[in-house]
């Protein structure tokens, strides 16, 4: 069998996989290591070794687009992300914890779920919460960025088990495979990747008793219009019009979708276009923000800097040195 003379090249805003074990480092420094490791990947928390101190783990991580999939295997552990450490680091995702062996005990708002092999939990990270790990374990992380999912509200969808035997195992099934096909196939799995958050906008869904055949007509709408935009954001010609038309509703009921939520279309494309200025900063760090202005589809520079600095509350330069 011939090869194929031009191989699939990986999506330009795709990062690198990175892998991070303490074994890298002394065994005295190891979970202090792994403790910055665990922050810098995911959010600010606390890590506590098992009962026996020793401790040992090891993490696979990449993004795609603005998700982030992480590989976790490591020794028994209790993380808690306290609201000190939120005020600390306000960072806005939705992490998507699916157990692949071992157990865990998520509890956030009041609410407890144990995970075993092939279920799913979501986190809310604006919200304390304390994961433990009584024992050796692996887990797929998935963190999403919150502006990436039409539910801008998470309350009811946090620390809820989604079983193996029910809906919710398909989707973590899907992510769980999008993970193996970025070591294999990047470009195939950043193909995927809309459907993917498409699909944990659903769950989320599921998680708070509301399955999408019975949820109102105007949370459709709204969902319609997020994954709209979501696909053409980059393009400088998107406007109300155009949305409407393309989910097959008008002005009014696009606007009052969205209004529902508090939100509105303008708010919508422009964080959005930022989101992909910001992967588009970090894959290309010395490509011109006034190439990466037209390429998400601001009309210039100015527009960027503006739109930037209004949903991140720093400029394009200051995202890019760090």
């Amino acid at each position: 069998m011939s090869r194929n003379p031009h191989p699939r090249q990986p999506p330009a805003d795709a990062v690198a996989p990175s892998q991070w074990a303490s074994d890298d480092v002394e065994a005295g420094d190891a979970l202090a290591y792994w403790a910055d490791v665990v922050c810098d990947t995911f959010v600010g928390v606390s890590v506590c070794p098992g009962s026996d101190g020793t401790f040992q783990g090891g993490m696979n991580t990449s993004v795609l687009e603005d998700v982030r999939f992480a590989e976790v295997a490591a020794s028994a552990q209790q993380v808690a992300r306290t609201r000190r450490l939120i005020a600390r680091d306000d960072e806005d995702v939705l992490l998507a914890n699916i157990q692949l062996r071992g157990s865990a005990t998520l509890e956030q708002d009041g609410a407890v779920a144990v995970l075993t092999p092939g279920t799913m939990a979501f986190i809310d990270s604006t919200r304390p919460y304390v994961l433990d790990f009584p024992e050796t374990f692996s887990q797929l992380v998935v963190k999403v960025p919150r502006a990436r999912l039409s539910h801008r509200s998470l309350n009811g969808a946090t620390a809820v088990r989604l079983d193996t035997s029910g809906p919710g195992r398909v989707v973590a099934d899907f992510l769980v495979g999008i993970n193996r096909l970025r070591h294999a196939d990047p470009r195939a799995a950043a193909d995927l990747m809309p459907h993917a958050v498409d699909l944990l906008d659903t769950t989320v869904s599921w998680a708070v008793g509301t399955k999408l055949p019975t949820t109102s007509t105007t949370a459709l709408t709204r969902q319609r219009v997020h994954q709209f935009v979501r696909r053409h954001a980059t393009n400088p010609g998107l406007d109300a019009t155009t949305v409407a038309a393309g989910c097959g509703v008008s002005r009014r009921t696009m606007y009052r979708a969205l209004a529902e939520n508090g939100e509105s279309l303008t708010e919508l494309i422009r964080r959005l276009r930022v989101s992909h200025a910001q992967r588009l900063l970090a894959a290309h760090p010395r490509r011109a923000l006034a190439t990466v202005a037209r390429e998400c589809g601001f009309g210039g520079e100015t527009q960027l800097y503006r739109a930037f600095k209004a949903v991140t509350g720093r400029t394009p330069g200051a995202h890019r040195s760090r």
